[in-house]
């Protein structure tokens, strides 16, 4: 074995050449009766997208099954060998068929089409063989064919695999438009990810509220305040009136800015010492906007406020930070 970084490099530029020219490739293959006809069967599909494809097709068909998935399109991945040992229960005659083949004669694959087209669910064909034998039981071809593979023997699925999951891409953008599909949408289909976070997670998932809330009245002594603000381990303290309303915030920050004057603290009380009309925020707004509220205006802390004003609890940075929103 001998290894040649020159080598190595010549043959990744000419993969990444051959395989964008694949893709590029598919542009002016792309009509009417072929792709918008795939995109209009899956939009009024009433069951789902039902991907199926050997091999390396078959692993490209479970990411065109996960992306459309996430996109709006229900859709699930059948393996054709398993289809004809009971999986072909999986498909119903209100589904699409997208059938994966790069050849266009896998065996497998083959052996089910009629039993899909008896049922009644239209078939889609994404094929580099529009003559094949997959093509011809199509409803509607998708052509994805390149010129040749990447790998220098010509053999390895690599160009055309490449093509395969370009096209399915290219059917889940369509498709999201098609149905309106926004970022809160994906983010219900998301959950645990980061984008889902920031666009599901609510201040009221977040905040702390009850007796985690460090509060005192106006009327409490400089003392009273900070026995508050060490106790409840914020870093600061909401002022409220006796209606609950919030109506004033006191920092760390504010101490050391104090302390600096060198003034006599101890007769001081909790409204002598406060910042009235303190940021806030509303329980219901996202998590994220309470980020970017604490981001612009340089504070660690947000009082949430819910009707009138009343102090219903209060949101950190570090509660932020644990629920994975920044």
């Amino acid at each position: 074995m001998h290894f040649s970084p020159e080598q190595a490099l010549r043959l990744a530029r000419e993969t990444l050449d051959i395989e964008s020219a694949a893709i590029l490739g598919l542009k002016n293959r792309l009509t009417p009766q072929g792709f918008a006809r795939a995109v209009e069967l899956m939009l009024a599909c009433q069951g789902r997208v039902v991907v199926m494809g050997m091999g390396k097709s078959g692993h490209v068909g479970r990411k065109v099954a996960a992306t459309l998935a996430s996109t709006g399109t229900p859709a699930l991945f059948v393996h054709p060998a398993e289809a004809s040992h009971g999986d072909l229960g999986m498909i119903q005659p209100q589904d699409v068929a997208l059938a994966i083949s790069n050849s266009g004669e896998s065996a497998e694959l083959n052996a089910i089409l009629p039993l899909i087209k008896r049922m009644g669910a239209p078939l889609v064909a994404m094929t580099g063989q529009p003559h094949s034998t997959l093509a011809g039981c199509a409803d509607v071809l998708l052509d994805s064919g390149v010129a040749r593979e990447a790998c220098p023997l010509n053999l390895a699925p690599t160009a055309s695999t490449t093509a395969q999951l370009a096209l399915g891409d290219a059917l889940a953008v369509a498709l999201l438009d098609a149905r309106g599909f926004k970022a809160e949408d994906f983010a219900r289909s998301h959950p645990g990810g980061a984008l889902g976070r920031k666009l599901l997670t609510r201040v009221a998932d977040v905040m702390r509220q009850g007796s985690e809330v460090p509060c005192v009245p106006p009327e409490a002594s400089f003392s009273e305040l900070m026995r508050e603000i060490s106790a409840k381990g914020l870093g600061a303290a909401a002022i409220a009136d006796t209606q609950g309303r919030a109506i004033g915030i006191f920092t760390d920050g504010d101490l050391r800015r104090l302390i600096e004057t060198g003034r006599d603290l101890r007769p001081l009380t909790a409204r002598d010492v406060m910042h009235a009309s303190p940021r806030h925020i509303a329980p219901a707004a996202l998590a994220a906007e309470a980020a970017k509220l604490m981001e612009r205006h340089r504070i660690s802390v947000l009082l949430v406020q819910g009707d009138e004003g009343r102090l219903q609890g209060v949101v950190s940075s570090h509660d932020l930070m644990r629920a994975k929103v920044i």
